[in-house]
């Protein structure tokens, strides 16, 4: 899931476990980027790209915090934007070679042709999904977080059992409702919403009892979106699995392996460390529900 707005959220606590937007199916890097690239595959005018000379990168449309910073992926700011540029960067463009568009979350990993290089919106790398799209190597991993009203019954639940007789919701396409469905498993159908603005609307209008998001957002929520929230707990979508998020390519592209390069590079001098510190913290206070 995703969200909006500005806000010091490199002060907030988030812990980078397990998860993020993703149907719950088979969890794989199942992408193939066919091993270390020569330097000559991966020199800027070798690069396959959509745009001789410019890097198309997609995201969603509002792009929210702290993925993104004031609903513009152009500004470099918000974890997901400082990543795509620091990828650009290590791949040889600079800022003004770099062209964004919108992809709708729903349509990034649709089977077919692409009008981007590559797309970061917090998509989950998923087998299923790697069946018509390739992914980069995971570039962040989240537990997925429960959001309610403070003082509300369910903000005393202790136990994912716990929360099973309460009509909870999230953005459709997510992790976030496939974990309500196949971990959670309510006695009520979970609400289904277009996006997370919907979804904290339905959660104020007392329409559900909780909602549903990666954590980091869920952060965002609580803190700046709805102060009178707070976060019940995370967990992750089955004992043992990792979900990470991934950059998301058309099926078979040549590009994948040389991102992935870019990322190991930028993972190996700290630069990806630093961009998390910046805006995602590492500080872990969220209980764990079992």
């Amino acid at each position: 899931m995703r969200l909006r707005r500005t806000a010091a959220l490199a002060v907030l606590p988030v812990v980078f476990t397990a998860l993020a937007c993703a149907p719950q199916d088979d969890n794989t890097n199942a992408s193939d980027p066919t091993g270390s690239p020569s330097a000559d595959a991966c020199a800027k005018d070798n690069l396959p790209l959509l745009t001789d000379g410019t890097l198309t990168i997609g995201t969603d449309s509002p792009a929210y915090e702290p993925w993104f910073v004031d609903n513009d992926p152009t500004n470099g700011k918000g974890y997901e934007s400082a990543v795509a540029y620091a990828v650009a960067h290590q791949l040889g463009f600079t800022a003004d070679e770099v062209t964004w568009v919108k992809v709708p979350f729903n349509s990034s990993y649709k089977p077919g042709a692409k009008d981007f290089d590559f797309d970061i919106n917090q998509v989950s790398i998923s087998a299923a999904r790697a069946k018509v799209v390739d992914f980069s190597d995971g570039y962040y991993a989240a537990a997925q977080a429960v959001i309610a009203l403070k003082g509300s019954p369910v903000s005393e639940a202790t136990s994912i059992a716990d929360l099973a007789d309460y009509n909870l919701g999230a953005q459709t396409g997510t992790t976030s409702l496939s974990a309500i469905r196949d971990v959670i498993q309510p006695a009520n159908d979970p609400a289904v919403f277009e996006d997370t603005n919907a979804a904290k609307q339905a959660l104020l209008n007392g329409q559900v009892d909780a909602i549903l998001a990666d954590l980091p957002t869920a952060f965002y929520i609580s803190a700046v979106e709805i102060p009178d929230s707070t976060i019940v707990g995370q967990f992750q979508p089955e004992s043992g699995q990792q979900e990470e998020f991934g950059m998301l390519f058309e099926k078979g592209s040549s590009l994948v392996a040389c991102v992935n390069q870019a990322l190991a590079a930028l993972t190996g001098d700290g630069t990806m460390d630093a961009i998390q510190q910046k805006w995602l913290s590492d500080v872990v206070s969220v209980p764990e529900l079992q």
